[in-house]
Protein backbone atom coordinates (compact mmCIF):
# COMPACT_ATOMS: atom_id res chain seq x y z
CA UNK A 1 0.00 0.00 0.00
CA UNK A 2 1.98 2.59 1.30
CA UNK A 3 5.17 1.52 0.89
CA UNK A 4 4.42 0.40 -2.84
CA UNK A 5 3.03 4.13 -3.85
CA UNK A 6 6.09 5.13 -2.16
CA UNK A 7 8.20 2.60 -4.96
CA UNK A 8 6.45 3.29 -8.01
CA UNK A 9 6.81 7.20 -7.24
CA UNK A 10 10.66 6.38 -7.20
CA UNK A 11 10.12 3.89 -10.73
CA UNK A 12 8.52 6.04 -12.46
CA UNK A 13 10.70 8.82 -12.48
CA UNK A 14 13.35 6.55 -13.18
CA UNK A 15 11.97 4.66 -16.48
CA UNK A 16 11.05 8.37 -17.86
CA UNK A 17 14.68 9.06 -17.35
CA UNK A 18 15.84 5.90 -18.86
CA UNK A 19 13.43 6.32 -22.10
CA UNK A 20 15.22 9.39 -22.23
CA UNK A 21 18.95 7.97 -22.23
CA UNK A 22 17.88 5.61 -24.32
CA UNK A 23 17.03 8.26 -26.87
CA UNK A 24 20.51 10.04 -26.12
CA UNK A 25 22.46 6.93 -26.70
CA UNK A 26 20.52 6.17 -30.21
CA UNK A 27 22.05 9.45 -31.38
CA UNK A 28 18.78 11.53 -30.76
CA UNK A 29 17.54 11.04 -34.13
CA UNK A 30 14.09 9.30 -33.29
CA UNK A 31 12.56 12.95 -34.69
CA UNK A 32 14.99 13.23 -38.12
CA UNK A 33 12.55 12.35 -41.11
CA UNK A 34 12.97 12.23 -44.71
CA UNK A 35 10.51 13.29 -48.00
CA UNK A 36 10.30 10.26 -49.74
CA UNK A 37 8.89 10.08 -53.74
CA UNK A 38 8.68 6.88 -55.80
CA UNK A 39 8.73 6.59 -59.68
CA UNK A 40 8.92 3.76 -61.70
CA UNK A 41 11.03 3.64 -65.15
CA UNK A 42 11.83 7.85 -64.39
CA UNK A 43 11.37 9.59 -68.03
CA UNK A 44 10.33 6.40 -70.30
CA UNK A 45 7.44 6.73 -72.97
CA UNK A 46 5.80 3.48 -72.61
CA UNK A 47 6.74 0.06 -72.09
CA UNK A 48 10.53 -0.77 -72.06
CA UNK A 49 11.21 -4.11 -70.96
CA UNK A 50 12.42 -3.91 -67.72
CA UNK A 51 11.65 -2.30 -64.66
CA UNK A 52 13.38 0.68 -62.60
CA UNK A 53 12.03 1.79 -59.37
CA UNK A 54 13.78 5.32 -57.85
CA UNK A 55 12.98 6.21 -54.61
CA UNK A 56 14.18 9.66 -53.47
CA UNK A 57 14.26 10.13 -50.11
CA UNK A 58 15.38 13.94 -49.67
CA UNK A 59 16.47 15.44 -45.98
CA UNK A 60 17.28 19.46 -44.83
CA UNK A 61 21.15 19.26 -46.99
CA UNK A 62 20.85 15.74 -48.72
CA UNK A 63 19.17 13.12 -50.74
CA UNK A 64 19.49 10.01 -50.68
CA UNK A 65 18.87 8.20 -54.00
CA UNK A 66 17.50 3.87 -54.15
CA UNK A 67 17.22 2.14 -57.47
CA UNK A 68 15.60 -1.08 -58.23
CA UNK A 69 16.61 -2.72 -61.00
CA UNK A 70 15.71 -5.95 -62.74
CA UNK A 71 18.43 -5.36 -65.92
CA UNK A 72 20.76 -8.07 -65.72
CA UNK A 73 21.25 -9.66 -61.62
CA UNK A 74 18.72 -8.25 -59.36
CA UNK A 75 20.56 -5.02 -57.86
CA UNK A 76 20.29 -2.11 -55.21
CA UNK A 77 21.49 1.02 -56.20
CA UNK A 78 22.00 3.98 -53.23
CA UNK A 79 23.81 6.94 -53.99
CA UNK A 80 24.33 9.28 -51.02
CA UNK A 81 24.24 13.65 -52.19
CA UNK A 82 24.84 16.62 -50.63
CA UNK A 83 22.50 18.45 -52.68
CA UNK A 84 18.62 18.33 -51.54
CA UNK A 85 18.04 18.84 -55.50
CA UNK A 86 20.14 16.13 -56.98
CA UNK A 87 18.30 14.10 -59.55
CA UNK A 88 18.16 10.90 -61.36
CA UNK A 89 18.67 10.91 -65.02
CA UNK A 90 18.33 7.90 -67.40
CA UNK A 91 19.39 7.84 -71.43
CA UNK A 92 17.04 4.69 -71.97
CA UNK A 93 18.22 4.06 -75.55
CA UNK A 94 21.45 3.70 -74.14
CA UNK A 95 20.56 1.52 -71.01
CA UNK A 96 18.80 -0.43 -73.34
CA UNK A 97 21.38 -1.19 -76.00
CA UNK A 98 24.07 -3.79 -75.49
CA UNK A 99 26.68 -1.40 -73.98
CA UNK A 100 24.38 0.30 -71.48
CA UNK A 101 27.72 2.16 -69.23
CA UNK A 102 26.73 5.40 -68.07
CA UNK A 103 23.39 5.12 -68.95
CA UNK A 104 21.96 5.94 -65.39
CA UNK A 105 23.40 8.85 -63.82
CA UNK A 106 22.79 11.56 -60.56
CA UNK A 107 23.17 14.90 -61.13
CA UNK A 108 24.94 17.22 -60.00
CA UNK A 109 27.44 14.73 -60.58
CA UNK A 110 29.99 16.90 -57.88
CA UNK A 111 27.25 16.45 -54.90
CA UNK A 112 27.63 12.67 -54.90
CA UNK A 113 29.69 11.86 -51.73
CA UNK A 114 28.80 7.77 -51.41
CA UNK A 115 27.88 5.09 -53.81
CA UNK A 116 27.35 1.52 -53.78
CA UNK A 117 24.75 -1.16 -55.02
CA UNK A 118 24.57 -4.97 -53.57
CA UNK A 119 23.70 -7.20 -56.30
CA UNK A 120 21.73 -11.01 -56.09
CA UNK A 121 23.83 -13.18 -58.36
CA UNK A 122 22.63 -16.46 -58.11
CA UNK A 123 21.08 -18.94 -55.63
CA UNK A 124 23.08 -21.88 -55.22
CA UNK A 125 21.29 -25.60 -54.67
CA UNK A 126 23.70 -28.84 -53.01
CA UNK A 127 22.32 -32.44 -52.13
CA UNK A 128 23.17 -32.76 -48.45
CA UNK A 129 23.02 -36.16 -48.54
CA UNK A 130 25.53 -36.19 -45.29
CA UNK A 131 22.77 -33.64 -43.43
CA UNK A 132 26.20 -31.14 -42.25
CA UNK A 133 24.62 -28.39 -43.57
CA UNK A 134 27.91 -27.38 -44.42
CA UNK A 135 28.33 -26.61 -48.33
CA UNK A 136 32.32 -25.56 -47.62
CA UNK A 137 32.40 -29.94 -47.37
CA UNK A 138 30.42 -31.36 -49.95
CA UNK A 139 31.44 -32.64 -53.31
CA UNK A 140 31.58 -30.45 -56.05
CA UNK A 141 28.92 -33.14 -57.49
CA UNK A 142 26.33 -32.66 -55.12
CA UNK A 143 26.15 -29.22 -56.35
CA UNK A 144 23.37 -28.60 -59.54
CA UNK A 145 23.45 -26.25 -61.78
CA UNK A 146 22.67 -22.79 -59.96
CA UNK A 147 19.94 -20.35 -61.01
CA UNK A 148 21.45 -17.26 -62.61
CA UNK A 149 19.69 -14.20 -61.54
CA UNK A 150 20.95 -12.13 -64.52
CA UNK A 151 19.04 -14.73 -66.54
CA UNK A 152 15.53 -14.56 -64.88
CA UNK A 153 12.22 -13.06 -66.17
CA UNK A 154 10.37 -10.51 -63.97
CA UNK A 155 7.13 -9.41 -63.01
CA UNK A 156 5.65 -6.06 -63.92
CA UNK A 157 6.87 -4.32 -60.57
CA UNK A 158 4.02 -1.72 -61.55
CA UNK A 159 1.79 -4.17 -60.36
CA UNK A 160 3.30 -4.39 -56.60
CA UNK A 161 3.89 -0.87 -56.69
CA UNK A 162 2.24 0.77 -52.98
CA UNK A 163 3.17 4.26 -52.98
CA UNK A 164 1.55 4.79 -49.24
CA UNK A 165 3.21 2.29 -47.69
CA UNK A 166 6.69 3.08 -49.72
CA UNK A 167 7.07 -0.72 -50.90
CA UNK A 168 7.63 -2.56 -54.01
CA UNK A 169 8.03 -6.37 -54.42
CA UNK A 170 10.13 -7.40 -57.70
CA UNK A 171 9.37 -11.42 -58.53
CA UNK A 172 10.86 -13.42 -61.15
CA UNK A 173 11.59 -16.93 -62.03
CA UNK A 174 14.56 -18.14 -64.72
CA UNK A 175 13.37 -17.44 -68.87
CA UNK A 176 13.50 -19.86 -71.19
CA UNK A 177 16.97 -19.13 -71.97
CA UNK A 178 18.15 -20.08 -68.35
CA UNK A 179 21.18 -22.65 -68.10
CA UNK A 180 18.85 -24.14 -65.07
CA UNK A 181 15.76 -25.64 -65.61
CA UNK A 182 12.48 -23.56 -65.66
CA UNK A 183 10.45 -26.30 -64.64
CA UNK A 184 11.28 -26.47 -60.86
CA UNK A 185 10.00 -22.60 -60.71
CA UNK A 186 6.10 -23.84 -62.57
CA UNK A 187 4.75 -22.91 -59.28
CA UNK A 188 7.57 -20.88 -56.89
CA UNK A 189 9.31 -17.88 -57.50
CA UNK A 190 12.28 -15.34 -55.87
CA UNK A 191 10.95 -12.37 -54.35
CA UNK A 192 12.30 -9.06 -53.86
CA UNK A 193 10.69 -7.26 -51.38
CA UNK A 194 11.36 -3.65 -51.25
CA UNK A 195 10.89 -0.87 -48.33
CA UNK A 196 11.82 2.77 -47.92
CA UNK A 197 11.32 4.44 -44.73
CA UNK A 198 10.72 7.99 -43.88
CA UNK A 199 11.93 7.99 -40.52
CA UNK A 200 12.51 5.97 -37.01
CA UNK A 201 10.77 2.72 -36.49
CA UNK A 202 10.78 -1.48 -36.70
CA UNK A 203 9.16 -3.84 -38.56
CA UNK A 204 6.60 -5.87 -37.53
CA UNK A 205 7.58 -9.53 -39.32
CA UNK A 206 10.48 -10.78 -37.55
CA UNK A 207 13.58 -10.27 -37.60
CA UNK A 208 12.28 -6.86 -36.39
CA UNK A 209 15.04 -4.87 -37.83
CA UNK A 210 15.19 -1.77 -36.13
CA UNK A 211 15.24 1.25 -39.46
CA UNK A 212 15.76 4.85 -39.70
CA UNK A 213 15.61 7.34 -42.77
CA UNK A 214 18.53 6.54 -43.81
CA UNK A 215 18.11 3.20 -44.60
CA UNK A 216 15.87 0.57 -46.78
CA UNK A 217 15.23 -3.01 -46.69
CA UNK A 218 15.19 -5.59 -49.03
CA UNK A 219 13.09 -9.69 -47.66
CA UNK A 220 14.01 -12.01 -50.04
CA UNK A 221 11.96 -14.30 -50.54
CA UNK A 222 12.14 -18.38 -52.29
CA UNK A 223 8.91 -20.14 -52.40
CA UNK A 224 7.51 -22.67 -53.76
CA UNK A 225 10.81 -23.90 -56.12
CA UNK A 226 10.74 -27.69 -56.96
CA UNK A 227 13.57 -29.22 -55.97
CA UNK A 228 16.21 -31.49 -57.35
CA UNK A 229 17.31 -33.46 -55.22
CA UNK A 230 15.63 -35.29 -52.16
CA UNK A 231 18.35 -33.68 -49.47
CA UNK A 232 18.05 -29.87 -51.75
CA UNK A 233 19.71 -26.96 -49.33
CA UNK A 234 20.16 -23.30 -50.59
CA UNK A 235 23.27 -21.16 -50.43
CA UNK A 236 22.44 -17.27 -51.82
CA UNK A 237 25.16 -15.68 -53.59
CA UNK A 238 25.80 -11.75 -53.19
CA UNK A 239 27.48 -9.01 -53.97
CA UNK A 240 28.66 -5.55 -53.44
CA UNK A 241 29.78 -2.76 -55.48
CA UNK A 242 31.72 -0.34 -53.48
CA UNK A 243 34.26 2.80 -54.01
CA UNK A 244 37.81 0.89 -54.11
CA UNK A 245 39.77 3.26 -51.84
CA UNK A 246 37.28 2.25 -49.00
CA UNK A 247 37.59 -1.11 -47.14
CA UNK A 248 35.14 -3.10 -46.34
CA UNK A 249 34.67 -5.76 -43.51
CA UNK A 250 31.59 -7.82 -41.85
CA UNK A 251 31.40 -7.47 -38.33
CA UNK A 252 29.15 -10.12 -36.04
CA UNK A 253 27.99 -7.92 -33.01
CA UNK A 254 26.59 -9.77 -29.78
CA UNK A 255 23.90 -8.57 -27.79
CA UNK A 256 22.31 -10.10 -24.46
CA UNK A 257 18.19 -8.96 -25.82
CA UNK A 258 16.26 -11.07 -27.84
CA UNK A 259 12.96 -9.15 -27.50
CA UNK A 260 12.66 -8.23 -31.13
CA UNK A 261 14.05 -11.37 -32.57
CA UNK A 262 13.60 -14.03 -30.04
CA UNK A 263 16.31 -16.66 -29.91
CA UNK A 264 18.52 -14.71 -32.02
CA UNK A 265 21.61 -12.59 -29.77
CA UNK A 266 23.80 -11.25 -32.83
CA UNK A 267 23.60 -9.08 -35.31
CA UNK A 268 25.58 -9.18 -38.60
CA UNK A 269 26.89 -5.63 -40.80
CA UNK A 270 29.19 -5.37 -43.88
CA UNK A 271 29.92 -2.04 -43.73
CA UNK A 272 32.46 0.25 -46.06
CA UNK A 273 34.30 2.63 -44.09
CA UNK A 274 36.10 6.09 -44.30
CA UNK A 275 39.37 5.96 -45.47
CA UNK A 276 41.72 5.83 -42.58
CA UNK A 277 39.15 5.09 -39.79
CA UNK A 278 38.59 1.58 -38.73
CA UNK A 279 35.17 2.89 -37.05
CA UNK A 280 33.54 5.66 -39.33
CA UNK A 281 30.86 4.20 -41.40
CA UNK A 282 30.12 5.66 -44.89
CA UNK A 283 27.64 2.44 -45.60
CA UNK A 284 26.50 -0.62 -44.88
CA UNK A 285 24.33 -3.87 -45.40
CA UNK A 286 22.75 -4.90 -42.15
CA UNK A 287 20.97 -8.38 -41.40
CA UNK A 288 20.19 -11.05 -38.11
CA UNK A 289 21.79 -14.34 -39.03
CA UNK A 290 18.19 -15.91 -39.52
CA UNK A 291 16.21 -17.21 -42.28
CA UNK A 292 12.82 -18.38 -42.13
CA UNK A 293 11.22 -21.66 -43.44
CA UNK A 294 7.80 -20.87 -43.24
CA UNK A 295 5.43 -17.68 -43.92
CA UNK A 296 4.43 -18.49 -40.22
CA UNK A 297 7.23 -16.21 -38.27
CA UNK A 298 7.59 -18.44 -35.78
CA UNK A 299 10.68 -19.94 -33.66
CA UNK A 300 10.47 -23.09 -34.58
CA UNK A 301 10.73 -22.28 -38.00
CA UNK A 302 13.86 -20.24 -37.90
CA UNK A 303 16.21 -21.52 -39.50
CA UNK A 304 20.67 -20.26 -38.80
CA UNK A 305 21.57 -18.35 -41.65
CA UNK A 306 25.61 -18.20 -42.11
CA UNK A 307 28.40 -15.77 -44.40
CA UNK A 308 31.44 -16.54 -45.75
CA UNK A 309 34.03 -13.85 -45.98
CA UNK A 310 33.81 -11.28 -48.48
CA UNK A 311 36.25 -11.99 -51.71
CA UNK A 312 36.88 -10.49 -54.85
CA UNK A 313 34.17 -11.21 -57.58
CA UNK A 314 34.06 -10.62 -61.49
CA UNK A 315 32.31 -7.39 -62.08
CA UNK A 316 29.13 -8.10 -63.85
CA UNK A 317 29.73 -9.14 -67.53
CA UNK A 318 26.10 -8.20 -69.12
CA UNK A 319 24.23 -5.34 -68.91
CA UNK A 320 23.27 -4.53 -65.40
CA UNK A 321 22.08 -1.61 -63.21
CA UNK A 322 25.74 -1.67 -61.25
CA UNK A 323 27.66 -1.46 -64.78
CA UNK A 324 24.61 1.32 -66.12
CA UNK A 325 25.48 3.68 -63.25
CA UNK A 326 29.73 3.11 -62.45
CA UNK A 327 30.55 2.39 -66.34
CA UNK A 328 34.02 2.19 -66.53
CA UNK A 329 35.09 3.02 -63.33
CA UNK A 330 33.30 -0.40 -62.12
CA UNK A 331 36.77 -2.39 -61.64
CA UNK A 332 39.05 0.89 -61.42
CA UNK A 333 37.74 3.30 -59.26
CA UNK A 334 35.08 0.77 -57.46
CA UNK A 335 35.50 -3.29 -56.62
CA UNK A 336 33.28 -6.13 -56.46
CA UNK A 337 33.32 -8.21 -53.05
CA UNK A 338 30.84 -11.21 -52.94
CA UNK A 339 30.25 -13.30 -50.21
CA UNK A 340 27.67 -16.60 -49.77
CA UNK A 341 24.76 -17.04 -46.95
CA UNK A 342 24.43 -20.71 -46.39
CA UNK A 343 21.00 -21.45 -44.85
CA UNK A 344 20.29 -24.27 -42.51
CA UNK A 345 21.97 -26.73 -39.47
CA UNK A 346 22.75 -30.24 -39.19
CA UNK A 347 19.74 -32.31 -38.29
CA UNK A 348 17.01 -29.60 -39.60
CA UNK A 349 14.20 -29.95 -42.45
CA UNK A 350 15.31 -29.42 -46.08
CA UNK A 351 14.04 -26.77 -48.23
CA UNK A 352 11.25 -29.55 -49.88
CA UNK A 353 10.01 -29.95 -46.09
CA UNK A 354 8.23 -25.67 -47.00
CA UNK A 355 9.70 -25.11 -50.21
CA UNK A 356 10.07 -21.47 -48.49
CA UNK A 357 12.86 -19.35 -46.77
CA UNK A 358 13.01 -16.08 -46.31
CA UNK A 359 15.55 -13.89 -45.47
CA UNK A 360 15.87 -9.61 -44.71
CA UNK A 361 18.53 -7.31 -45.18
CA UNK A 362 18.47 -3.63 -44.13
CA UNK A 363 20.74 -1.05 -46.21
CA UNK A 364 22.08 2.46 -45.78
CA UNK A 365 24.36 5.34 -45.73
CA UNK A 366 26.09 6.34 -42.16
CA UNK A 367 26.80 4.14 -39.45
CA UNK A 368 24.14 0.99 -38.88
CA UNK A 369 20.80 1.06 -36.83
CA UNK A 370 21.74 -0.27 -33.41
CA UNK A 371 19.44 -2.10 -31.24
CA UNK A 372 19.70 -0.50 -27.43
CA UNK A 373 17.09 -2.19 -24.57
CA UNK A 374 13.65 -1.26 -24.78
CA UNK A 375 12.23 0.82 -22.38
CA UNK A 376 10.46 -2.19 -21.44
CA UNK A 377 13.29 -4.54 -20.42
CA UNK A 378 15.34 -1.27 -19.32
CA UNK A 379 12.25 -0.57 -16.46
CA UNK A 380 12.31 -4.87 -15.91
CA UNK A 381 16.05 -4.29 -15.50
CA UNK A 382 15.51 -1.44 -12.85
CA UNK A 383 13.20 -2.70 -10.83
CA UNK A 384 14.98 -5.93 -10.74
CA UNK A 385 18.23 -3.96 -9.43
CA UNK A 386 16.47 -1.16 -8.08
CA UNK A 387 14.12 -2.89 -5.37
CA UNK A 388 16.68 -4.53 -3.19
CA UNK A 389 18.87 -1.47 -2.95
CA UNK A 390 15.99 0.21 -2.10
CA UNK A 391 14.81 -2.50 0.30
CA UNK A 392 18.71 -2.07 1.75
CA UNK A 393 18.66 1.40 2.28
CA UNK A 394 15.25 1.51 3.69
CA UNK A 395 16.18 -1.30 5.88
CA UNK A 396 19.35 0.97 6.93
CA UNK A 397 17.35 3.99 7.57
CA UNK A 398 15.03 2.00 10.09
CA UNK A 399 17.60 0.49 11.83
CA UNK A 400 19.66 3.66 12.07
CA UNK A 401 16.24 5.82 13.17
CA UNK A 402 15.33 3.20 15.46
CA UNK A 403 18.92 2.96 17.51
CA UNK A 404 18.88 7.05 17.42
CA UNK A 405 15.48 6.92 18.97
CA UNK A 406 16.54 4.39 21.73
CA UNK A 407 17.13 5.49 25.34
CA UNK A 408 20.30 5.89 26.44
CA UNK A 409 20.90 2.80 29.01
CA UNK A 410 20.70 3.76 33.18
CA UNK A 411 23.21 2.45 35.63
CA UNK A 412 22.19 1.90 39.17
CA UNK A 413 25.20 3.17 41.38
CA UNK A 414 26.67 -0.09 43.13
CA UNK A 415 27.12 0.18 46.93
Amino acid sequence: TMAAARLCAVLLPLCASVAAVRGLFRGGTGDYRRQVSMELNPGANGSVGLDLLHVRAVGPGDTLHWVLGSQGPPALLLVHTDSPNSSLTVDWPRLLSRNSSGSLKVEPQSSVRYASALLFRRIWEYDDTNDTADPTHAPPSSFLPPYELDQFSWDDLNRTLNRSSLSAQLCGRPSSSSSASADTFQNGSLCLEFSAFDSWGRSSAWPRLLHSANTSQLRVLIKGVAVRSNHSRLVLELAAVVPRDQPSRVDTLHSIDDEYSPTIFQVCQWVTLSPGSSSAALGFSQWKPVGYRSEKLLTEFATPARHSAPEPRPAPARPSLARAFFGEQLGEGYQVSGLNLTFGIAGEPFYNSTQYLSWTVLVGVGSPPWDSFSVLVLSIMAVALGTPALLLLLGGVCVCVKRKGRAPPQYEPIN
